[in-house]
């Protein structure tokens, strides 16, 4: 079966930008840039709005820069403005050399926005196109609420692409602005355009304010445009963009006469690497980069897993490069339990297996987190044996707060052989702490994980006044895993999330 091409432009750096509160650095943009076009592989990036900031200037700088040198150039996109020469000799000064005009592709915008006839407005877009040819400087033209243009002035957007056909633009970027669109709307305009202008490239760029990003998005497809505009965690303003992750897995499940040049093992990757930038959390479940979407929670799913993969779909984790887990709590069984024992290497006689699991069901109960680390001690405890016992102990600490003065911790720890005592400061108390820690862990010559991510939280269906959990994220020998402590003071939870660390590793 012969496959059709289709172009796959990500945006996060632009319109995902627009996301409330966000706002990259320089340096995150281009490490961002980076991995899109050489790890994830997309196609085209948009990176900017011209004329912003000097300190947007500077970004566009730095990533065109890095993209001449590494033949990446022509990939690298700006979102400009029918102004005459500002937008093209700021991106030329820039360094870029492909420009996406932004003009009105609905009667309303054109007439109460910039209040022109499409005669005139048409006349200027096309000055502009002539004076970014002559500095060598491709052309792609958004039409702004065209969706809107198609349910009210479909006469005006067909005169439009009509005026376009004749002029050298590369790509006809059809927007649903107010992401209003359904998806058999978004199929009947669309083939309906594609039809009458078969010889030309179209792009659809959705918003997700139904909803209905990936569906939209799908139908388009399948309606023949040639290209797509994503973002990374459907970033983007109000209710965001249509997600990366999302239609890239659609496509290559559902949609077989198409092909992208995406790789999905980089999905997560660059997921997790633009919520930390961002400070824009993805939410557990979202589908693809969530946390808990290749999480099994219910036991008797996990042993249909065990028995002959009957809760599998196609999405398998390991095509994103993730792995599927098995969460400890209320709904758990023994096969779900039993799965997770196998991960750490650890076996159970049924007797004391059901003792365990019984125990998780409880904490379950009490909306506690459970992790697969804390196995080992749950057994420990259950079983009251010596499964597990404590190698490491934090016998005493003081943690000390003044003002104008840098925190300071003093702590003791008990290790099989003797104990250690040792005083450091520090930004925080917790900091401080830490600080001390690798002292000792220095003086005995001991390695020691690596601190990954740091969270607090109210447990769930806690109260703001009763306790607080700290779930830590570690890196040791390569391998990541998470420890909780639960406490009503915050850095005293996390010491008892690091007191786990140490005897896990």
């Amino acid at each position: 079966m012969k496959q059709r091409y289709i172009e796959i432009m990500d945006t996060t750096l632009r319109d995902g930008e627009q996301t409330s509160g966000v706002s990259f650095s320089a340096s995150e943009k281009l490490t961002i840039a980076q991995l899109l076009l050489t790890e994830v592989k997309a196609d085209r990036i948009e990176i900017a709005s011209a004329r912003v900031s000097e300190g947007e200037f500077q970004a566009v700088k730095r990533i065109t820069g890095w993209g001449s040198q590494n033949g990446h150039l022509q990939k690298i996109e700006v979102l400009t403005f029918v102004d005459g020469d500002t937008s093209i000799n700021w991106v030329e000064k820039a360094g870029a050399r492909v420009m996406n005009i932004l003009t009105k592709g609905s009667l309303n915008h054109l007439t109460h926005q910039l209040k022109k006839t499409p005669d005139q407005h048409f006349k200027d877009i096309a000055a502009v196109i002539k004076k970014a040819q002559k500095k060598d400087i491709d052309c792609n033209v958004y039409l702004e609420d065209w969706s809107n243009g198609m349910r009210h002035s479909k006469e005006y957007v067909f005169q439009y692409i009509d005026f376009l056909s004749r002029q050298p633009v590369k790509r006809i970027m059809l927007p649903d602005t107010l992401g209003v669109l359904t998806p058999s709307e978004s199929y009947t305009f669309l083939s309906e355009i594609t039809q009458k202008y078969p010889q030309l490239h179209f792009d659809f760029h959705g918003h997700n304010d139904y909803d209905l990003g990936v569906a939209n998005a799908l139908e388009a497809v399948k309606a023949g445009i040639s290209g797509l505009h994503l973002t990374i965690n459907g970033m983007g303003e109000r209710a965001g963009n249509t997600p990366l992750a999302s239609i890239i897995a659609v496509l290559n499940d559902f949609q077989k006469d198409v092909k992208t040049s995406v790789n999905e093992k980089a999905l997560y990757k660059i997921s997790k690497l633009v919520e930390a930038f961002s400070g824009f959390r993805v939410s557990p479940n979202k589908p693809i980069v969530g946390e808990n979407v290749f999480t099994q929670t219910a036991g008797i799913h996990a042993d249909g897993d065990k028995k002959k993969n009957l809760y599998y779909n196609d999405l398998m984790p390991e095509r994103f490069g993730r792995k599927r887990k098995y969460a400890l709590g209320k709904t758990s069984g023994k096969a779900n339990i039993e799965n997770n024992l196998a991960q750490l290497g650890i076996q159970l006689g049924n007797e004391d297996l059901k003792k365990v699991t019984q125990r998780i069901i409880e904490l379950g109960d009490k909306k506690e987190t459970v992790t697969q680390d804390d196995l080992p001690f749950i057994i420990s405890d259950v079983l009251d044996s010596n499964t597990t016992h404590e190698k490491v102990l934090v016998e005493n600490y003081v943690l000390t707060h003044s003002k104008n003065m840098r925190p300071s911790t003093t702590i003791r720890i008990k290790f099989e052989d003797g104990v250690v005592e040792e005083n450091a400061q520090g930004d925080g108390q917790y900091d401080a702490f830490m600080n001390a820690l690798r002292k000792i862990y220095a003086q005995k010559k001991l390695p020691l994980a690596k601190l990954v991510d740091y969270i607090v939280r109210i447990p769930p269906g806690g109260k703001s006044d009763a306790l607080c959990e700290t779930i830590i994220t570690w890196n040791f020998d390569g391998r990541e895993f998470s420890t909780t402590g639960l406490d009503s003071d915050q850095t005293v939870a996390a010491i008892k999330a690091t007191q786990k660390m140490l005897n896990l590793i």
